[in-house]
């Protein structure tokens, strides 16, 4: 079993798994793009029980239950939790170490995605959620 590692652009926060991935995707939705400011989010989610932090990240409740995390001295976007996924953490690509390690399996929200952002992978897509969560 590898070792999973990301850090914030200035070093502050950084997480490691000892796990392997839970899921990988894009997010089209309105709130991933309002929250890291470009047209997807790609990220990359782990159980929780395996995650170790380094730093204590900033956190705001975003839409839906979500909780988004960043670093309060760089800004960089770390991820976020769902009330709904309570034994999972996403994170951002951008926050992984090795980004390239964790290619996207599907997209999620495409109903939502931009008109011009044209990406033409078989990746499986979702019009809403691409992970099932709970009615909570």
């Amino acid at each position: 079993m590898s070792k999973h590692q990301g850090s914030c652009r200035c070093g502050l926060i950084s997480a490691e798994s000892s796990g392997e991935p839970v899921w990988q995707s894009y997010c089209h939705c309105r709130d991933c793009r309002k929250q890291t400011g470009a047209p997807v989010m790609a990220y990359v989610g782990f159980r929780k029980d395996d995650l170790t932090w380094f730093g204590e990240p900033k956190t705001w409740r975003g839409a839906g239950g979500v909780e988004r995390s960043f670093c309060g001295h760089c800004g960089s976007q770390i991820g976020y939790t769902d009330v709904r996924l309570p034994e999972e953490v996403y994170l951002a690509l951008g926050f992984m170490d090795e980004p390239e390690r964790y290619p996207p399996t599907s997209h999620a929200f495409v109903a939502r995605q931009l008109p011009f952002l044209h990406m033409t992978d078989d990746l499986r897509r979702f019009d809403g959620v691409s992970v099932k969560r709970s009615q909570s």
